[in-house]
Formats: structure tokens, C-alpha cells, sequence
């Protein structure tokens, strides 16, 4: 049996969750976030106090996999609405910069025309100037908050090489590479 699946939930106080038909789930958080998701049919939601449980159907292959999923994705959505995720970018790069307009986060990164991301809603982005430039994104889905960190880094990846600009995590390693000055002087 799956060793995450099994472990129950704990409901932390000022956190509601609701489930309906045994598979869709709603936690809501004190700050008024509400996150909903619907499982396969694999597995089953029960609700007990303030303790939630996941069950599979039967010993199959498919099942046993959404098993440790489902219990994993309700663990989040009860962490997120009780203290939302964050991810931290830092950009490195002479006259690189980041800044956050309505809906949009306006990046420069050294090509000819900036470059725009829409935020999803749900999701806080602020930036901050100096050097490295620091983009932080908060929100209550760890998904939601991955996937746009991802976007805005594939947006220009850290380089390998001395010049070291780049999109990158905080606390990320980037191994340096020596470059083409590396070889045998003739």
C-alpha cells in the first residue's frame, strides 16, 4: 500500500473542506481562498472530523498510483490556504529588470523587445529593483505558482558560461562551463 496515500490529513484550525460524491474536494482557508479539485473514481475521499483519508478502490496498478497523487494534491490545497506558496526568481544580467503592470509581469531580458507574462488569477507577483532583481510569486495552488515561475524562467534561462545572466531560482546551482578561451593557445 502506498506509504503517503495511507497517512491521514490534518485539518489545521480556521481550514474547511467539503466533499461531494467522494471525489470532489473544496478546502477553504481563513483568507477566503477556496481550492477545488475532482479525483478519478480510483480513489475516495472521506471526511471524518477534521481528519481526512484517502482510499483506493482495488489493488491496481492505475489505482495505486492516484492513490499517493490524491493524497498529495489534498495535503497542498490544505497547506496553500493555511500559508500560500512561494517561489522566489532572482534575474542576473546588466539592465535586465522585471516589473509587475495590472495583469502582466513586464521582463527585460536583453532582447530587442521586452517580454509580457500574464498572471493567473489567484496568484501575487512582486518585483523588486536592484541587482539581482528579485520576483516573488505567492499563491495558495503549488501548481498554479511552479508553473508560472517556469514560464518566466524559460523566458531566459541562466547561462553556463562567465556571463551568468540569466532567469534563475534563488538558491539555484548553475555549473559553470569554461567556454571556447579554454583550449591550447597556438
Amino acid at each position: 500500500m502506498s506509504r503517503i496515500g495511507k497517512k491521514p490529513i490534518q485539518m489545521p484550525s480556521g481550514v474547511k473542506a467539503t466533499i461531494s460524491n467522494d471525489r470532489a474536494v473544496t478546502i477553504e482557508g481563513p483568507k477566503g481562498e477556496s481550492l477545488s479539485h475532482t479525483f478519478p473514481r480510483e480513489v475516495t475521499v472521506t471526511l471524518e472530523g477534521s481528519v481526512i483519508t484517502v482510499t483506493r478502490a482495488n489493488d491496481l496498478k492505475k489505482a495505486r498510483a492516484f492513490h499517493g497523487m490524491a493524497r498529495a494534491l489534498i495535503a497542498n490545497m490544505v497547506q496553500g490556504v493555511k500559508d500560500p506558496f512561494e517561489k522566489i526568481l532572482e534575474i542576473h544580467g546588466t539592465g535586465f529588470g522585471a516589473q509587475v503592470q495590472g495583469d502582466k509581469i513586464e521582463l527585460d531580458l536583453g532582447f530587442s523587445n521586452k517580454v509580457y507574462v500574464k498572471i493567473p488569477s489567484g496568484l501575487t507577483v512582486e518585483a523588486s529593483k536592484g541587482r539581482p532583481t528579485i520576483v516573488k510569486i505567492k499563491g495558495a495552488d503549488k501548481q498554479m505558482v511552479g508553473q508560472l515561475a517556469a514560464r518566466i524562467r524559460a523566458k531566459r534561462p541562466p547561462t553556463p558560461y562567465a556571463d551568468n545572466k540569466g532567469v534563475r531560482y534563488r538558491g539555484e546551482y548553475i555549473r559553470k562551463k569554461a567556454g571556447k578561451a579554454f583550449g591550447d593557445k597556438k
